[in-house]
């Protein structure tokens, strides 16, 4: 009699963690914790930085410094992957992070961080995009939502006491071992991701792009972008000239580094990298500045503020798994678009929180509701992101993927951080100051809804994770 048991050994065999992809998955996981340790830990940290260096009017520049020091890391990392496999770019750029780190921790000044925050950028552009060249090139299809997920996860210890710990060690002995704690963390990170990364190899497929044309254009996309964002604090007449130059070049620059047809959002690929623009800059424009919405203009504690944030990112990661586990059904174009409308309604309550006749409750179900959204369609794209990309090119698809990322959040906090810097300046009330930063992320929320319909509305059978009879007797898993 034929056996109809589906076959365990099949699904043990191909599984994220199985025996020859755990020290990979492992190393991922680990590796995401401790960018995330730093991401959240500046953020909550940084009103405490702002009062200690006097630097409020660059407060969005510690944000966005990072952020286009990754536009060019990411570039840079994305090219080599191609050439020479992803390990090189990434031990390279966790090593440039750990000397940032340092830089950081001993900085004298707001401007002094803000160079070592651009630093700290250039090296951990490779981490993103290199993670996205793993799940392509070491992961069967069906596996990708589930890793991604899982990366999503990696985020969870960080969200739920980094924020907590960051405010501890910063109320306790300062904000400076908030950098200097995670340097002890880097060696094992480096020794448990490299090896895999190593044994992937060098990649097949065409040619690739020119990396010292390639560099100059990422350059040129952040000094457009700096410009954007920097108009935006100065006089009007100073700054129509500024944002007009700057998109111009960042928009030129930008077009060389991604597929043909992202700026006008043509179907396939160049669509899925258009519409992240819209999602990161909905999401991050918001974001990173609840602490400062919670302890600034709430007048809470820098605790309360990490609770928020650690809604937020327990959201994400929730809504992650839901999409694990619904997206063949449910397919990339729903969940994105209903991702993009939870984000761009919990980031207008968000807004509305600025009033502190607004209960916290309901604030922390904004914040809540942002964050669902965002876990429900960043790791939707990203999956349709490997599946458009051309075989062997996973290394330049996942670079313009996590450029965009990078750019849209840069711009975002960027001028998100000036218009509170402008009210500021203009004495009016720090509430104004939250509407007018938080209205372009909802703008942006509600365009990617509409955008999301370009989407595909089911990827093929192979890439969705369904069923099928090989006629063996076993029921395996594509």
């Amino acid at each position: 009699m034929t056996n109809r048991t589906p076959s365990l050994s099949k699904t043990t065999r191909d599984g994220a963690f199985a025996p020859g992809r755990r020290g990979l998955t492992i190393g991922l996981v680990l590796t995401v914790t401790l960018v995330g340790f730093e991401s959240l830990a500046v953020s909550t940290a940084l009103p405490a930085i702002k009062d200690d260096l006097h630097g409020l009017h660059l407060y969005g520049w510690v944000f966005s410094a990072f952020m286009l020091g990754n536009l060019v890391g990411i570039v840079i990392a994305g090219r080599v992957a191609d050439r020479h496999g992803p390990a090189w770019p990434f031990g390279s750029g966790l090593a440039i992070f750990a000397i940032a780190l340092a830089v950081a921790g001993a900085a004298p000044t707001m401007l002094v961080l803000v160079i070592a925050r651009f630093a700290q950028g250039v090296g951990g552009g490779a981490i993103p995009a290199m993670a996205y060249v793993a799940a392509g090139r070491g992961y069967a299809p069906r596996l990708r939502p589930r890793v991604f997920a899982i990366m999503s996860t990696a985020w969870v210890i960080p969200g739920v006491i980094g924020p907590s710990i960051s405010a501890f060690v910063t109320e306790q002995w300062g904000w400076r071992y908030v950098f200097f704690g995670l340097l002890p963390f880097i060696v094992p990170a480096a020794f448990l991701t490299l090896p895999p990364l190593a044994a992937l190899g060098k990649p097949g497929g065409g040619p690739v792009a020119t990396g010292a044309i390639r560099v100059v254009d990422a350059v040129l996309v952040a000094f457009g972008a700096a410009l954007v964002f920097a108009g935006v604090g100065v006089t009007p007449l100073i700054a129509a000239p500024m944002v007009v130059i700057g998109v111009v070049v960042a928009a030129r620059a930008y077009a060389h580094l991604v597929p043909r047809g992202t700026l006008r959002a043509a179907p396939g690929l160049p669509a899925t990298i258009a519409l992240r623009a819209f999602q990161t800059f909905a999401f991050f424009g918001v974001d990173v500045f609840v602490p400062h919405l919670m302890k600034d203009v709430r007048g809470t504690s820098l605790f309360l503020a990490g609770v928020v944030v650690t809604s937020t990112t327990l959201a994400w990661t929730v809504a992650a798994w839901v999409q694990e586990r619904l997206f063949a059904r449910i397919g990339p174009r729903t969940f994105v678009g209903l991702g993009f409308a939870c984000t761009a309604v919990g980031s207008a309550w968000l807004a509305a929180g600025a009033d502190s006749a607004v209960p916290i409750a309901v604030v922390c179900g904004a914040a809540i509701l942002m964050g669902f959204g965002m876990g429900l369609g960043y790791a939707s794209i990203s999956v349709v992101m490997l599946v458009e990309a051309e075989p062997g090119r996973e290394g330049a698809a996942s670079a313009s993927l996590s450029l965009t990322d990078v750019l849209a959040t840069a711009v975002s906090t960027g001028i998100a951080g000036a218009a509170i810097a402008l009210a500021d300046t203009w004495h009016w009330a720090p509430s104004s100051g939250i509407v007018l930063a938080f209205a372009l992320p909802v703008t942006a929320g509600l365009a990617g809804a509409v955008l999301a319909q370009r989407l595909p509305a089911r990827l093929p059978e192979r890439h969705a994770g369904a069923r099928r009879d090989d006629g063996d007797g076993e029921l395996r898993l594509n």
